[in-house]
């Protein structure tokens, strides 16, 4: 454990090396001189008595510094930290009391001059053990700081594994929906057009499957890349609808790099073609477009007399990515003639954890 670096740090959170060094100085010439007097003392019986007291706070320090690990090992956390603490003080002052009894009482073998008597080195005591309490309590303090950005980081960690898990969660909801809903797309075209359409679509719902597999398991993606994707989409529903379902696209290419979560686009178009009459005489008009930061979503309201079965999750499972991922919000708008929802476009900065 003395050598050990990686031990060191470890059990009292930094390389104590020269701590312990210049803390054992200052203790042997604090005991040696400062609390004895030595005015009288030759220079050889100035060295021995500096020699004997580095001896004996060396022990004293590293005994203590040792029944410091131990407690640190039975008693870790931080909620332990007044068990530790108390034990740790009750050691020191018997430690101390103890060393400085054998101590005395070696000099006396060598020295009929030396005595102990207990009295009159009260004084000497409580300040070495005072001293070595402040110096044991910088070891905690240490240890305090450095278990608690340990603490503060774990519980991060686990925060972000949470967030990570809902996020999974909510992306996996999100392809079983689109799944549901291209089902139904599907089941209408079979009834309603040759076969050959029905495999034409069947190969392009292959194509955006495939696009979702290579798009992996992002929480955020690119919005040119959600592009591709909604415009595939989009590419499918036109083999239903034709020249009714009409898409207006307003995307400067400088806000192509800004990121959405992914299937957001998409499910907004999706949900835009689910609760509107789509007909020759009543042909639906979405309108994709950029503003202040947000892409916008809108089409006019013409309500189906009769709805095709729906999940409920679409609006809701992008409200709450967005919320795990940023402060910045969806928005929803609906005046009864036109609906419409701005997704913000995000940067590193504005996700959560960055700004």
């Amino acid at each position: 454990m003395l050598v050990n670096k990686e031990k060191r740090i470890q059990y009292l959170g930094f390389n104590d090396f020269w701590f312990s060094v210049i803390g054992v100085l200052i203790l042997s010439f604090t005991a040696a001189y400062v609390l004895n007097d030595s005015s009288n003392l030759s220079l050889i019986e100035a060295i021995l008595t500096l020699v004997a007291s580095s001896f004996f706070s060396a022990c004293n320090w590293f005994i203590n510094r040792a029944v410091l690990i131990r407690l640190r090992k039975k008693y870790p956390a931080l909620k332990d930290s007044f068990t530790r603490i108390f034990l740790l003080f009750l050691v020191i002052t018997v430690t101390i009391l103890v060393i400085d009894f054998i101590g005395v009482h070696l000099f006396s073998l060598l020295s009929d001059s030396v005595e102990y008597h207990f009295q009159e080195r009260i004084r000497s005591l409580v300040i070495t053990i005072l001293l070595t309490i402040m110096i044991m309590a910088i070891y905690e303090a240490i240890y305090f700081f450095v278990q608690l950005k340990k603490s503060i980081r774990d519980e991060e960690q686990a925060k972000q594994a949470i967030v990570q898990a809902q996020l999974d969660a909510l992306r996996n909801q999100a392809q079983p929906h689109f799944f549901f809903n291209t089902l139904n797309t599907l089941r209408d075209i079979i009834d309603q057009n040759p076969k050959e359409d029905a495999k034409q679509f069947v190969d392009k719902l292959a194509d955006i499957y495939r696009f979702l597999l290579e798009s992996g398991n992002a929480n955020l993606i690119a919005l040119k890349d959600e592009l591709k994707f909604a415009k595939a989409y989009i590419h499918i529903q036109s083999e239903r609808f034709g020249e009714n379902l009409k898409l207006h696209w307003n995307l400067p290419k400088d806000s192509l790099d800004a990121m959405v979560v992914p299937m957001s686009l998409q499910l907004l178009i999706e949900n835009a073609i689910k609760h509107n009459v789509i007909s020759k005489s009543k042909p639906l008009e979405v309108t994709i477009s950029i503003q202040d930061d947000y892409i916008v979503v809108m089409n006019p309201i013409q309500k189906k007399s009769t709805q095709l079965p729906s999940t409920k999750v679409g609006l809701q499972n992008i409200k709450k990515r967005y919320a795990l991922m940023s402060d910045r919000s969806i928005a929803i708008s609906n005046d009864e003639n036109l609906f419409s929802v701005s997704l913000p476009l995000l940067t590193m900065t504005n996700l959560k954890g960055n700004s």
